[in-house]
């Protein structure tokens, strides 16, 4: 088991009110967010996504949205896993309920991403390539297809979250 007793053990990205975005780090530049003249910008594609956590097209690649709630959100890289935070009264006591809650767990149905490498965690509304060093979350990813696969979790009354858990395939 995974502790996390101090605050601010884990980084957390924020978002302005949209979904939380993970793109590869190569088709990053390809990622417009908000901007744009088109129609249909790329943010309006990553709110268009339902559920926990859909794909998108970025480039010759795919993007991972992260939707239904705007939580502030870290990745826990020994497991795998996005975590989001929905309500808990501190971060201890929401890392501390993980377990609890993976042990809970309805998935939704599970998606395959193929992922070239690298990706980046940051709100779907900002341009890929105008990210800033505190709005967003390099999580190292070996090249492979992934499993992907989210619930919605409440392990005690006062702690709820999301999560999505990447497992890649052989």
């Amino acid at each position: 088991m995974a502790r996390y007793a101090d605050p601010g053990a884990v980084e957390w990205v924020e978002s302005g009110g949209g979904p939380l975005i993970v793109v590869p780090e190569v088709v990053l530049s390809s990622w417009s967010g908000a901007d744009g003249d088109e129609s249909e910008t790329d943010y309006d594609r990553a709110c268009g996504v339902d559920g926990y956590a859909g794909l998108v097209a970025v480039g010759q690649s795919q993007a991972l949205v992260l939707g239904d709630d705007p939580a502030s959100t870290s990745f826990l890289p020994e497991r795998g896993l996005f975590v989001r935070w929905c309500a808990a009264e501190s971060e201890e006591e929401l890392l501390g309920s993980v377990d609890a809650a993976l042990a809970e767990a309805a998935w939704e149905p599970q998606q395959l991403w193929d992922v070239p490498g690298p990706v980046v965690l940051f709100d779907s509304a900002w341009p890929g390539d105008e990210l800033e060093p505190e709005n967003h979350l390099r999580v190292d990813l070996e090249p492979g297809c992934y499993s992907v696969r989210a619930t919605y979790v409440e392990p005690n009354p006062e702690t709820w979250l999301n999560l999505v858990q990447l497992r890649r395939l052989p």
